[in-house]
């Protein structure tokens, strides 16, 4: 019985994280981390700023774990995009991810854009490094294994400069062009990929 009772507080407590992870990235991708409160991010989760307080001790603490989770689950979907025959239909497919990734979280997009970058948060830009761009940099080293792409090419520069690429014409596309089918904005990628680190 109370192994039952300890997971259902856990799973309530997991959900109302969620709703505060969700009103956070919201709030902080419409006016920044500097201008979002406690009682904002309370307010649109609909519950009450202490339970912001029990959850995540401060505001700090609370975007830190939404960074941590964002992070998490985008390095979930590269990595099972990684997949492919051949190292240049890997890169094809983590790129999709990333894409669609960002179409369906394009706040945490624009959170990781404008916000990440600080001093205060280097923990979740070393996991970002390591499990994101991690994803693209052994895709690009095996292409390079391959023979596919030239053997003078800096993997981990080309990883940040990929990641940095899509997740720019993905919240670009989103907020300009939210008509333009991601297919279609994909093939351009790919098309400017191919071209760049086969070269």
């Amino acid at each position: 019985m109370t192994t039952v009772v300890t997971m259902m507080a856990s799973g309530r407590r997991a959900e109302t994280r969620l709703r505060l992870f969700g009103a956070a990235v919201e709030l902080i991708a419409e006016q920044g981390y500097t201008a979002t409160t406690v009682d904002a991010i309370a307010e649109r989760a609909g519950v009450a700023k202490g339970t912001v307080f029990y959850n995540f001790g401060t505001k700090e603490a609370l975007f830190s774990g939404l960074l941590e989770h964002g992070v998490g689950l985008l390095s979930t979907a590269l990595s099972g995009a990684a997949a492919g025959e051949t190292a240049l239909d890997a890169l094809d497919a983590v790129v999709m991810a990333q894409l669609r990734f960002f179409e369906e979280y394009g706040a945490f997009a624009r959170v990781l854009l404008a916000e990440m970058w600080r001093t205060a948060w280097q923990d979740a830009v070393a996991r970002l490094r390591r499990d994101v761009l991690g994803v693209y940099a052994d895709v690009l080293r095996r292409a390079v294994a391959e023979g596919a792409v030239r053997g003078d090419l800096d993997v981990e520069t080309a990883a940040t400069a990929v990641f940095g690429m899509v997740l720019t014409v993905a919240i670009e596309r989103r907020a300009l062009h939210p008509d333009r089918p991601v297919e279609r904005v994909h093939a351009t990628l790919v098309d400017l990929l191919h071209g760049r680190v086969t070269g």
